[in-house]
């Protein structure tokens, strides 16, 4: 029979050599398909590699428990009872350390083998700094080990032994958080931490080091002093961090006032930019000064200023108000 590729699976070719019988089986996890079943060389002499029929027994599977040829589900899941058929599948060849299983395809065992290899990479990758992708190992094996924990009793022995596991990993993950600049994630993470563990300095620490880049002054002092508390010989590094801190935000205050200041003062030699109110503006007058009387009080200008229109005006002779009306914002 004609040769077709099967639909939405790439690189594989199916013949019918012999039609089945009924409609195509509707499989669910945990169907059982028996069978046998051929492998072929692919070369002139089609040399036969496998036969279960040498062996005596059919071959079965389970629908959904990952066999080890995850093909086979679906090439049988196309073939009727009692049909025979020919597949050609192309084969994908991958370096052993290329392939990698979806986390949520791991059984609990293949889990907890990858945890240690996860982080053994992210560390390497922090080392070369790294950061994002050392984070995003840092996340799948703690991934891992919380599919794990949701299957355990909170608090009991087993929970607690995978909890061990992940706590060095969320620090490990908000330290890259720390260098890539996302401190809103480090306090997200690090305070649901210390939810579970009031003690943990290191979380404290990191906490402190993210509310101090957000300009948290109070609660970066909180952390520190927390940290110099939990564990005396971080006290070094709460002190040279406590420094730091004070002479930012010191800097920062300097900067606020001179930033507000401009705000709120008018240059000498200039005119206000906004009127004494709706029925008083300024007024340029050839000789001395004028006085613009308004709702809001009275206000001079020196000549020639170009100082608008006025609805009343006379010399002013006094040069304090003269002074005093420049001090107007």
């Amino acid at each position: 029979m004609e040769e077709t590729y099967l639909l939405n699976v790439e690189g594989v070719r199916k013949k019918i050599l012999h039609g089945g019988q009924g409609e195509l089986p509707k499989l669910q996890d945990g169907s059982k398909i028996t069978f046998h079943f051929q492998t072929l060389k692919d070369d002139f002499e089609r040399t036969v590699i496998d036969d279960s029929r040498e062996a005596g027994i059919p071959m079965e599977i389970i629908v959904g428990k990952m066999f080890k040829l995850e093909i086979w589900e679906t090439l049988l899941s196309s073939m009727r009872t009692g049909e025979v058929a020919e597949f050609w599948c192309d084969a994908i060849v991958e370096e052993p350390s290329a392939y990698k299983r979806d986390t949520w395809a791991m059984s609990k065992e293949e889990k907890l083998a990858a945890v240690p290899v996860l982080h053994s990479e992210g560390n390497r990758l922090v080392l070369r700094k790294q950061f994002a992708q050392a984070a995003a190992k840092y996340q799948e094996a703690v991934i891992c080990l919380r599919n794990l924990q949701a299957k355990e009793k909170p608090w009991e022995e087993g929970w607690l032994k995978l909890e061990r596991l992940v706590t060095p990993l969320v620090l490990n993950y908000c330290q890259c958080q720390l260098e890539l600049g996302e401190y809103y994630e480090v306090l997200e993470h690090t305070t649901e931490l210390l939810q579970k563990h009031k003690d943990n300095a290191k979380a404290y620490f990191k906490r402190a080091k993210a509310h101090a880049a957000v300009w948290n002054e109070r609660e970066a002092r909180e952390d520190f002093l927390r940290v110099a508390h939990l564990d005396p010989s971080m006290a070094a590094a709460v002190k040279k961090e406590l420094k730091q801190l004070g002479e930012r935000m010191r800097k920062k205050h300097v900067e606020d006032r001179k930033r507000y200041q401009g705000l709120f003062q008018t240059p000498r030699g200039t005119v206000p930019t906004q009127p004494l109110s709706q029925a008083a503006t300024w007024k340029m007058v050839a000789g001395g000064h004028i006085c613009v009387r308004g709702a809001q009080g009275s206000c001079c200008a020196p000549n020639g200023v170009d100082t608008g229109t006025s609805v009343s005006q006379q010399p002013c002779r006094s040069s304090a108000r003269v002074a005093q009306c420049w001090q107007l914002p």
